[in-house]
């Protein structure tokens, strides 16, 4: 049960489009301490529809919807709102769909058959800044920066403040976490954030690790 003495629930955002699924998560979530399903879409189209995302603290978005897919609405989401934390909820593990959508904005990818209490934690971790996967996912991402040979060191113009942030981000910290190691608050880290964001020309904390990795903008 519920304890409303805790502090405010993660609101959740849940968009596929089966019906089955999307009920048992939306149920998982509204019966867990700490948590709240604000709003469930079948599709990406009614989504943008009715969906505030300010209202929301994480979409749980399915890559494989009918009509406009997942990966064209995680970029439309993240227009709307840039810190937004979108995670990709899907059957599908194979390396296109899941480097699309790390691409599009999703701060993490977990298969449809993860068990209810490590989509929590990943919810949890997503909310805090984290980048949680699969692990059958993870070992493919892996994989993929192993076989892709990354381009020659790009110039992006990042501070070495900036640097040093996004230092920490490859090397797995949350916002909060980096926040601490480099002795400021979050909001500071936020701050530079945005430029980081600006300067890659990318719109969240996993694409900025992708190009990190691949750009060796980190050393």
């Amino acid at each position: 049960m519920k304890d409303l003495g805790h502090s405010p629930s993660i609101r959740v955002a849940i968009i596929d489009d089966d019906a089955s699924l999307r009920a048992s998560v939306a149920c998982l979530i509204d019966l867990t301490d700490g948590f709240e399903c604000r709003r469930q879409f079948g599709s990406m189209e009614e989504a943008l529809g009715r969906l505030e995302v300010d209202t929301v603290d994480i979409v749980l978005l399915d890559m494989g919807l009918p009509g406009m897919s997942g990966i064209e609405g995680a970029r439309l989401l993240k227009s709307q709102r840039a810190d937004l934390p979108i995670l990709a909820i899907t059957i599908y593990d194979d390396d296109e769909r899941i480097f699309d959508a790390l691409c599009a904005g999703a701060c993490g990818y977990v298969l449809k058959d993860t068990p209810p209490d490590r989509l929590l934690i990943a919810i949890r971790e997503a909310v805090a800044g984290g980048s949680p996967m699969s692990p059958t996912v993870a070992r493919r991402v892996f994989a993929l920066f192993r076989t892709v040979p990354p381009p020659e060191r790009a110039d992006y113009g990042l501070t070495p403040h900036e640097s040093k942030l996004l230092a920490l981000l490859v090397d797995g910290h949350s916002y909060r976490s980096a926040a601490e190691a480099l002795v400021v608050s979050i909001n500071t880290v936020s701050f530079h954030m945005r430029h980081i964001y600006d300067k890659l020309q990318v719109h969240s904390k996993s694409e900025a690790v992708a190009k990190a990795l691949r750009g060796k903008l980190v050393r």
